[in-house]
């Protein structure tokens, strides 16, 4: 059984363990104060961002990082999730839907009024989870790092 909650301080050490092996996955490297401001930010209740963790079997298994947010199209917040990460020794076990699931339950709880994500094209393995959660549309993001 997946066990979805808060994160908390004694989930640090297994958070940050977790989030590097997710920046090594995107091949790519969130420099060390991010990563602790980002921490900081999920262990604060007061901050818009939200930590959760899937805990399965007494062992930090995965977790979402996503963002709460006005938006201009809705009277109610919209969700960003913006980082979700398994474990890659346990991925098939339903970690990955248990964290989706969370979230849309979450958001049907508290008023949200949508929740959204996106994924790399060729993230397949995701994609097959995300699809079986809704379509994915039409758009095209674009970025612009300043």
């Amino acid at each position: 059984m997946t066990l979805i909650r808060d994160i908390c301080e004694p989930d640090a050490a297994a958070w940050r363990r977790l989030w590097a092996a997710y920046n090594d996955f995107y091949e790519t490297a969130v420099p060390i104060d991010v990563t602790e401001l980002t921490l900081r930010r999920l262990l604060d209740p007061t901050s818009a961002m939200i930590g959760r963790i899937a805990e399965r079997e007494g062992c930090i298994a995965g977790f979402s990082v996503s963002v709460l947010h006005e938006s201009s199209w809705t009277s109610s917040p919209s969700c960003y999730l913006e980082d979700l990460f398994v474990d890659p020794t346990i991925r098939g076990a339903g970690v990955g839907r248990a964290l989706v699931q969370d979230l849309v339950d979450l958001g049907r709880a508290r008023g949200w009024a949508r929740l959204y994500w996106h994924t790399q094209a060729d993230n397949e393995r995701a994609r097959r989870l995300y699809d079986s959660f809704v379509e994915a549309d039409t758009f095209v993001r674009y970025r612009v790092t300043l």
